[in-house]
């Protein structure tokens, strides 16, 4: 009570009630701790304004300073580390002072969902700072001092309320990411083209009507979004950026694609919600690695036989357009798995063959090749489709030659007979179709390709657990395994370091794989018409190529938000599900607008 009596309080609680005011906003012990990590997080802590203490963290004496007598290991304050990581993201803050220039050791600076309206010039004397997080606050310009940030490789600026950006930008030439988008920008600077190790761009959701003929300059970038603006041509320049792998130009004002004839590593072309009227060969005659190719939306009334130049073609959409009729060549794609065509006013085929999914209609279009061209050009005997007999050859051994395909698909079959794999004999084998048979476990000798395949499907059998062996096919990048009977993937599947895309979907499975979490090359993942009760965001978060993901006609009773910060998810397929929100009209705007709706419900 002598405590009390010192500081003249006559009541227990009004003694209790002073020491709490004097409570430091930031307790000692994440000083202490930081001091010792050199990381410093006061993330949604309801600050107003940062305590000096945190600024002066490498300048004070600490505490413990003054108190202790003897140290043990863990309390040698002497021996601290300059803070590298202040992170100080969901707070009231409404500006940052010039003491920030008292931390000059940090890496990382993250400040994003706060009220800051601009940043302090002391900025730049950060000298070895490599990302800054300035997003979902309310700036409106960028201070020049941040061109001597000559270490910086990201920078976050996403949602505030630029409606322009300083030419000095263009210097921080170590820069590899750059996040403009949802902002007020109305044109974008020829400094960027300075930005020569830039490999992420992201300018979607601004006003732009066309973007700078310097952008050709960036050799290094292998992402550009420009998703939601108002442009209504691209540059031809955009043609010389030779390692772009993924380009959205959806929501536009386009009316023609543009030609790329240098991006010959581009893997994603987004361009639906625009206005393109016209395809024609110069458009794709150059994409042989082209894996999606989006084209929803827009007013296309034909398309050309060229289509059948991208064979790698995995995913095209061409929902809600005007084509009449499909050409034939459609059927020689080896690696279309999904063909959409909902809301297209087409004739010649029944309505109840485009429900039953893109393998009976490849089949349809092969059939009227057969019909139209009974003989090859070699006048080799035609291949088996829904319009022939069955030959009863068991594998095309001209397949194996000359597409490297070992293809015994469609026969109803409970084993693959040995003659099948004898007949590869030392063809390198890549891809492999298996599907529509009577299996119940993957075949054993499907091990012995190893070596070369890339591509396996296994769909429509009756598989039950997916085998070792598989797990053995190192190079496979492409997975097929829908409409058998899956319940579980085994640990095993990790080991398949390149894959990139699984299909799952009509299967057994009650929980989300966690071995999937596991393999950070995955880009797609269609895993619909499951049981799935739940997902985790945070593990999803770390798949950072997925852009690709299938949840569609499963249990999920609720959609966590934090699946709103899987930013690089470009189609998310929800629908089907029993959850009460996001709601249909969210679903119906697209996956943008449902993840953006996730966020928003994030607890801050």
């Amino acid at each position: 009570m002598s405590r009390f009596r010192r500081g003249g309080m006559t009541g227990s609680r009004d003694g209790f009630r002073d020491q709490r005011d004097k409570e430091p906003a930031v307790p000692q012990g994440l000083i202490k701790t930081a001091r010792k990590s050199g990381q410093l997080n006061l993330s949604g802590r309801g600050l107003s304004e940062v305590p000096a203490s945190v600024w002066r963290i490498n300048l004070d004496t600490p505490e413990e300073a003054h108190t202790n007598v003897q140290f043990d290991a863990s309390d040698r304050w002497w021996e601290q580390t300059d803070l590298l990581k202040l992170y100080l993201s969901s707070n009231k803050l409404q500006s940052l002072p010039d003491d920030l220039r008292l931390l000059p050791a940090l890496v990382v600076l993250d400040v994003h969902d706060n009220l800051l309206t601009e940043l302090p010039a002391a900025i730049g004397e950060l000298a070895n700072l490599q990302k800054l997080n300035v997003s979902h606050n309310k700036l409106k310009s960028l201070p020049p001092e941040l061109a001597q940030l000559q270490n910086l490789k990201s920078l976050l600026v996403q949602h505030n309320q630029l409606e322009e950006i300083p030419d000095v930008l263009g210097q921080l030439s170590a820069l590899e990411e750059l996040d403009l988008s949802s902002n007020s920008l109305r044109n974008i600077s020829g400094c960027l083209g300075g930005l020569t190790h830039l490999s992420r761009l992201n300018l979607s959701s601004n006003k732009l009507k066309s973007l700078p003929a310097e952008i050709s300059c960036l050799k290094s970038l292998r992402q550009l979004d420009c998703t939601s603006n108002l442009l209504e041509d691209v540059p031809t320049s955009l043609a010389g950026m030779a390692s772009l792998e993924q380009l959205y130009l959806r929501q536009n004002k386009l009316t023609f694609l543009p030609e790329l004839p240098n991006c010959k590593l581009l893997k994603e072309l987004h361009v639906g919600n625009n206005q393109i009227n016209t395809l024609g060969p110069q458009h794709l005659s150059h994409l042989s690695c082209l894996g999606i190719l989006e084209l929803r939306d827009n007013k296309l009334k034909s398309l050309p036989d060229e289509i059948a130049l991208l064979k790698g073609l995995e995913r095209l959409d061409l929902t809600n357009n005007d084509l009449s009729c499909l050409p034939n060549s459609l059927a020689n794609l080896p690696n279309l798995k999904s063909l959409q065509l909902e809301g297209n006013p087409l004739r010649g085929i029944r309505r109840d063959l485009l429900s039953k999914g893109t393998q009976e209609i490849l089949k349809y279009l092969r059939g009227r090749i057969q019909v139209l061209d009974p003989k090859s050009e070699q006048g080799e005997a035609p291949a088996v489709t829904a319009m022939t007999m069955p030959s009863d050859a068991l594998v095309n051994t001209h397949a194996i030659g000359t597409l490297k395909t070992l293809d015994y698909s469609d026969k109803q079959a409970l084993a693959i007979p040995d003659a099948v794999f004898n007949a590869v004999g030392s063809s390198p084998i890549t891809v492999v179709n298996f599907n529509k048979n009577q299996l119940m476990e993957v075949p054993l000798r499907i091990v012995e390709l190893k070596d070369s395949v890339c591509d396996v499907n296994l769909g429509f059998n009756k598989i039950p657990t997916i085998s070792l062996n598989l797990c053995m096919l190192q190079k496979l990048t492409h997975l097929d395994m829908r409409n058998n009977l899956l319940g579980s993937l085994p640990d095993e599947l990790e080991a398949l370091t390149r894959l990139q895309s699984i299909i799952l979907s009509f299967n057994r499975f009650k929980t989300f794989p966690d071995v999937l979490y596991r393999i950070p090359t995955l880009e797609t993942i269609l895993i619909g018409t499951n049981q799935i009760g739940s997902i985790d965001p945070l593990q999803l978060i770390k798949l950072t190529k997925l852009s690709t993901l299938d949840l569609q006609n499963n249990d999920l009773l609720q959609i966590p938000p934090a699946l709103g910060n899987c930013e690089n998810l470009r189609s998310l397929s929800l629908e089907g599900n029993p959850f009460r929100n996001p709601r249909a009209a969210i679903l119906a705007k697209g996956t943008a607008a449902i993840l953006e709706y996730l966020r928003s419900r994030i607890p801050t």
